[in-house]
């Protein structure tokens, strides 16, 4: 897979694409949906080329997460996924992880997960996408974390922007930030990666509606 690094410009672009897209239908069997549901549906959206783009009508527009769409395909089929990949979809905690392995040391990790809201009535959802060097972090073309709310009534997800703190890719002090989501309990741990190779680590808690520190 291609890797690029992450520029502010591309952030910039990437975010404003975010904020135009329209509330996401969730197909589903019985009372609610399980994680299988709300990452297929978002794995489809997000994968979509957009109207009139002849560019990307041979392929997927956000390459990373069209790499977790055809592993999830692959698996619903019964069929094996390509060479170093793998796809774990804990239905029971309601957590979903790829990775993906190359020959250069490359890899490329996804999560998503949920969480029920104190509310009963909506379901936060989250994906993130990180591209490694082996042990250390290496910022990829796609990379970052993305928050979209489910709401029971509508059967929709629509992208969430009111989640309790700003998601930051860079600090002052000159760290990339990345965001392990949870697989057990509801807390989000954001790594922050230094040049000279050290790594700290704050948690976000989570309060049936929001992070904070």
């Amino acid at each position: 897979m291609k890797k690029v690094l992450l520029s502010a410009c591309l952030l910039a672009f990437s975010l404003l694409g975010l904020s135009a897209q329209e509330t996401i239908p969730v197909n589903f069997q019985g009372e609610k949906p399980t994680i299988s549901d709300l990452a297929w549906a978002y794995v489809n959206y997000a994968t979509m080329p957009e109207e009139g783009d002849e560019e990307e009508e041979e392929g997927y527009f956000n390459e990373s997460i069209g790499a977790v769409k055809n592993a999830m395909s692959l698996q619903r089929a019964n069929k094996a996924l390509g060479a170093g990949e793998t796809l774990s979809i804990d239905q029971r905690n309601g957590f979903v992880l790829y990775e993906w392995k190359g020959d250069d040391n490359a890899r490329l990790r996804v999560e998503m997960c949920y969480w029920n809201e104190s509310d009963g009535q909506h379901r936060l959802f989250a994906c993130g996408v990180y591209y490694f060097d082996g042990d250390k972090y290496s910022a990829g073309q796609f990379d970052g974390l993305t928050f979209y709310r489910y709401e029971n009534a509508t059967k929709k997800m629509a992208l969430a922007d009111d989640f309790g703190f700003d998601v930051e890719y860079f600090t002052d002090d000159d760290a990339s930030v990345t965001y392990d989501l949870p697989r057990s309990g509801k807390n989000i741990t954001v790594n922050y990666w230094y040049q000279d190779g050290t790594r700290k680590q704050k948690t976000l808690q989570f309060d049936g509606r929001r992070f904070h520190f």
